[in-house]
């Protein structure tokens, strides 16, 4: 890694510590201000309003312990369970590359790639490469053009889907969103939910001491008073805060549903191909192609056929080992079409989860970060709908795959 690189990586470290030392330090200062200054020696002592008093305590510590569980809550997630994907058997030959330059071959830098990551790799060209598994023995998964899933040339390793390479933590993140210094480290499938909680009980926060400071302040100036230096900033502190956590949360309830990351965004306008489970008989066709796992070289040359080219040596396949393969068409989405789309509801509770409680409270994690769907590594049924009818492969959603090849097996061991 260029010096340059490793001193700007040593710098977002040490800031993603100091940050949020500096936000419990301005939490503790508000209350303060909140408690004393505003409360007790003003409206309490000189303007002998009790009634205000209990309203501004009772909402500030309303929203003021939520806010301090998610952000705790949301720190303590990123920093044991980041949403690491594991490393691979290859990865431990991984040599110390200047990788996090951002520049591909020739020095030049890939547009529109957020990871911005060169190729010093190609993928695993072994047909029992360590990894596939997790992905045939799904109905659906991400894949390049020739069916294979995406591969990581600096982690050397397959990537799940919605994984991506992350230059500060040198390693592949499952639902990467972002790298946030404000809560400490990586924002990923695991911390989000939390994150956009305390994002949205901070702003909360944050307008309740922006309204107590400016009603002091406005009631300190018809009075004639001077004005307390500590509400003046608090004030100034809680505005600024308030910008910041609402547009933050703002966004990410917007991305929750519309089901994107903020490295989505960067490319909805790409087009996604999706290897499909199909029956084994499907042939390929001029607008998708087929391809079989577990991969499987090419049959070795057969005896000289009549036109005196080399023909190909059969290699009949026993029923159960056919059993053993599954065929995927590998379909393309159109440029504007987001996979994992669900709609709005659905969509909400992947990550913020089915229960009202839970979207309130930050404790159980997002429903999409269990990985216990069986059809694929994130659900994306209304994608595979539309792309099984428009490819006229219907009968697979449906359901029928499995049982027409269960009846051909027992055809052809019933002839045998």
């Amino acid at each position: 890694m260029p010096e340059a690189q490793s001193s700007q990586n040593a710098v977002a470290r040490w800031t993603s510590r100091a940050i949020p030392i500096v936000l419990v330090g301005a939490l503790g200062y508000a209350t303060y201000v909140i408690v004393s200054p505003i409360c007790i020696d003003y409206l309490y002592r000189d303007l002998h309003d009790p009634g205000a008093v209990i309203a501004i305590l009772i909402l500030y510590f309303l929203f003021f312990f939520p806010t301090v569980l998610s952000y705790i809550r949301t720190i303590w997630i990123i920093k044991t369970n980041t949403g690491l994907v594991p490393l691979g058997p290859h990865s431990q030959t991984v040599e110390t590359r200047p990788h996090s330059s951002g520049r591909g071959r020739g020095g030049r830098r890939k547009q529109g790639d957020p990871e911005s990551q060169p190729y010093y790799t190609g993928p695993d060209q072994d047909l029992d490469s360590p990894g596939l598994e997790n992905f045939y023995s799904k109905d659906a998964f991400i894949c390049e053009s020739d069916g294979r899933p995406r591969w990581c040339s600096v982690c050397r390793n397959w990537k799940p889907d919605r994984a991506h390479h992350s230059s500060e933590l040198g390693r592949c993140v499952r639902k990467m969103d972002h790298y946030c210094p404000w809560v400490g480290g990586m924002v990923s499938e695991t911390s989000f939910k939390f994150f956009t909680q305390s994002m949205a009980y901070c702003a909360l926060l944050c307008a309740v001491v922006l309204g107590a400071s400016a009603y002091a302040l406005a009631m300190q100036s018809r009075e004639g008073r001077t004005l307390n230096g500590n509400i003046i900033a608090a004030t100034v502190l809680s505005a600024f805060f308030l910008i910041f956590t609402f547009t933050m949360s703002a966004t990410s309830i917007r991305l929750i549903l519309l089901n994107l990351t903020n490295i989505d965004t960067m490319k909805k306008r790409w087009v996604h191909q999706l290897a499909v489970r199909v029956p084994r008989s499907t042939p390929p066709t001029n607008q998708y192609g087929i391809v079989t796992y577990p991969l499987q070289n090419p049959s070795p040359p057969g005896p000289p056929a009549s036109n005196g080219q080399p023909g190909a040596r059969e290699q009949p396949i026993s029923p159960r080992d056919r059993m053993a393969t599954n065929a995927f068409a590998i379909l393309r989405t159109q440029a504007d079409e987001n996979p994992w789309d669900l709609g709005w509801k659905e969509n909400w509770k992947e990550v913020m989860g089915t229960n009202p409680l839970d979207w309130l409270l930050p404790i159980r994690m997002s429903p999409c970060a269990m990985h216990d769907h069986m059809v694929s590594d994130y659900r994306m049924d209304c994608m595979l709908r539309k792309l099984t009818e428009r490819y006229g492969l219907k009968t697979f959603i449906e359901g029928h795959a499995t049982d027409v090849e269960m009846g051909e097996v027992r055809r052809t061991e019933s002839g045998r």
